[in-house]
């Protein structure tokens, strides 16, 4: 029963404390959402990832930290049986882990099954505007897509290289090289796993907005070039959006798309706003890209540190043991 009541202790921690930080940067994201429109695209991606996988990496810290040597240390072997409302939490937080491993197990399934069967058929082509491996392929979605996490391919459909012209292809090549050096796809599988681990839909607002904010970071990455560049995407987004079948998705689950994820309001919206971009001859940036693009891992970083100076302290482990005990003394 010791064990047991560990694990249910474990499991339902990491459900609320992830629900409630979850809960919190949304509410937050609210109130700093029109404030960051001032700002330039990726540092509200790197703002928008870091309140996403923040707060399961505060309940995985709190749990390792906190919980479990507390819980070691002064549960007694002979405790209290495991409640029915202590059970159910647990039990729905394994399912959330559970339809996070699945879920993310089936992407790169997926995904690696139809590269293979991409790279059967495509012949490799050369692009001076990339240094990766790029290909043309038959395919009836007008795909133009960075595929894979650490072995990247750029993925081009022959209607896509027949329709655009030669700025036009330049510019969406470097629209994907934006996803390449953000890494974007490395990104977007952690946020798919936040997502279910959560159980409770209130991040995918986040979820959405980290979506549209990468794609625009992405088009002020290739903007950056010239005015003419940022035309010349914005062309390039308008033909190939027309060419997407009505009701139609990009198959791939794991992948940076220039059209493909978004609905055309999204396409619009990105359009006008490199419309802007050549007006004013240059995008928005950050004050300092390189320090919005540690921000995610450096926040992170300070919050273990500060979790570590803490735990040491051994009357903190008394109190948190307390706080367990009133906890399943309050779900019995």
């Amino acid at each position: 029963m010791y064990e047991l009541l560990g694990i249910s202790l474990v499991l339902a921690s990491l459900l609320a404390i992830n629900a409630l930080a979850s809960v919190a940067a949304a509410a937050c994201w609210r109130f700093i959402e029109k404030p960051l429109q001032t700002r330039s695209a990726r540092t509200r991606t790197e703002i928008l990832f870091l309140m996403r996988v923040g707060p399961p990496a505060l309940a995985l810290i709190s749990i390792a930290l906190f919980l479990v040597p507390s819980y070691v240390v002064y549960e007694p072997y002979e405790t209290e049986i495991v409640s029915k409302k202590l059970a159910a939490l647990a039990i729905l937080s394994a399912i959330g882990v559970t339809l996070a491993l699945w879920r993310g197990a089936r992407s790169w399934f997926a995904t690696r099954s139809l590269l293979r069967e991409w790279l059967s058929n495509a012949i490799q082509i050369k692009f001076g505007g990339t240094t990766i491996p790029t290909f043309r392929i038959a395919n009836s979605f007008p795909i133009i897509a960075v595929v894979g996490t650490f072995r990247p391919r750029l993925f081009i459909a022959e209607r896509v290289l027949e329709t655009l012209s030669q700025e036009e292809l330049a510019a969406a090549i470097a629209h994907e090289g934006g996803h390449l050096s953000a890494h974007d796809n490395f990104r977007r599988s952690l946020l798919r796993a936040c997502f279910d681990v959560m159980i409770v839909p209130c991040g995918r607002s986040l979820d959405r907005a980290w979506a549209e904010a990468a794609e625009c970071a992405a088009d002020e990455h290739a903007a950056q070039q010239n005015a003419e560049t940022a035309l010349n995407l914005a062309s390039a987004l308008v033909k190939i959006a027309k060419m997407v079948p009505v009701g139609a998705r990009a198959a791939v689950p794991m992948a940076a798309f220039l059209v493909g994820i978004e609905e055309t309001r999204g396409v619009k919206a990105r359009v006008r706003s490199l419309l802007e971009i050549a007006s004013d001859g240059c995008p928005r940036r950050a004050p300092n890209p390189t320090l919005a693009r540690i921000l995610p891992a450096a926040s992170l970083g300070l919050l273990l540190t500060l979790a570590v100076a803490v735990a040491s302290k051994p009357q903190v482990l008394v109190t948190v043991h307390s706080m367990i005990e009133r906890a399943v003394a309050f779900l019995s």
